[in-house]
């Protein structure tokens, strides 16, 4: 079954309205982009340059959709670049991140210039051109593991990796441009969204493509407990939170309030795929013990009362769709080596 690529975002509050997407190259990134084209948005896609004109997850965008897409590449860091990219807009969604908790474990100094200043550059921008609408993509992770469960927006902030700090010093950035300068900014803060076209690096998509390519699945901590969001049900959050004049200077949880170990997703995943193979945990897989995160499970009342957003796609659902497709586009993908 293939994914439905119909908008989910209806009226006409888009139309006309010019709209950037930072880190839309990305696996939630070029889905934001495809629902605001279909939408009715002039949408600026801001994408990290490479030399071979890469232009991520975007490619998998049909051709019409793609056409109606302005490319800009540049860096977060270059705050020339994020100045003219956010020059003439209506609504900037900032989601332009690193995003690997290993490779921040390797790399702290690349992830926070990126995520922190990245941020600011974009904050500053914002506040330049008096941009209206400012929707700052924050992550679960940023809660660290749960001290109560389910998490709700004014659960203690604990940066257990260098990731997670960053994405802190983002989120408080971007409240203190709210709180100082008025800046209309939201922090919307998805949980563990997965589906088509994300990076193997989660654990959703490494085990769909080891089950497809490997004999075995080898993963890390079973135990952990995750909040998994479908990626149209992320998407519909945030552009909600952009609509809403109500959001401006609120932090919003978007995911299902519900938990699945990793353990039981795999089972589940194979279920789903008519598969029996093997799961084997690697130690070296895990995290440092300390930076763990074993709980993460949202609580999204604020964002029922708010966006009127809760999820329609039961977690089962969105696996269908999601492995359907990866089916179809395992080319793009490595099998794991054990």
């Amino acid at each position: 079954m293939l994914m439905d690529m119909s908008t989910e975002t209806k009226g006409e509050f888009w139309k006309g309205k010019r709209a950037l997407v930072t880190g839309a190259a990305g696996f939630i990134g070029s889905h934001l982009v495809e629902e605001l084209v279909g939408a009715g948005a002039s949408v600026r896609a801001f994408v990290r340059y490479t030399s071979r004109g890469d232009v991520g997850m975007l490619e998998d965008l049909e051709g019409a959709v793609f056409d109606e897409v302005e490319i800009f590449y540049g860096d977060l860091r270059d705050k020339s670049a994020v100045e003219k990219a956010l020059e003439d807009v209506d609504v900037v969604f900032h989601l332009g991140a690193v995003i690997s908790i290993p490779y921040s474990y390797l790399n702290p100094e690349e992830v926070v210039h990126v995520n922190v200043m990245g941020t600011l550059s974009v904050l500053q921008s914002a506040l330049k051109f008096k941009i209206p609408r400012v929707v700052h993509v924050s992550t679960s992770e940023v809660y660290g593991t749960a001290q109560y469960v389910p998490i709700d927006e004014n659960h203690p902030k604990r940066g257990q990796s260098p990731y997670s700090a960053s994405k802190i010093g983002a989120d408080e950035l971007a409240r203190s441009f709210y709180l100082t300068y008025g800046l209309p900014v939201r922090i919307v803060r998805p949980f563990n969204t997965f589906g088509p076209r994300q990076s193997q690096r989660a654990v959703i998509s490494t085990i769909i493509v080891q089950a497809l390519k490997a004999e075995e699945i080898h993963l890390g901590n079973l135990d952990t407990v995750r909040d998994f969001t479908f990626v149209k049900d992320t998407v519909r959050g945030l552009v909600k939170a952009a609509e809403r004049d109500e959001t401006v200077g609120q932090e919003i949880n978007l995911g299902t309030g519900k938990g699945w170990s990793i353990g039981e997703t795999a089972r589940i995943v194979l279920d789903v795929l008519g598969v029996d193979k093997k799961i084997v945990v690697e130690r070296d897989r895990f995290r440092p013990e300390k930076s763990e995160v074993y709980r993460l499970i949202s609580d999204n009342s604020k964002a029922k009362e708010l966006l009127s957003w809760s999820p329609r796609y039961s977690f089962e659902e969105g696996l269908k769709i999601t492995v359907d497709w990866f089916k179809e586009h395992l080319e793009l993908y490595r099998r794991e080596v054990p």
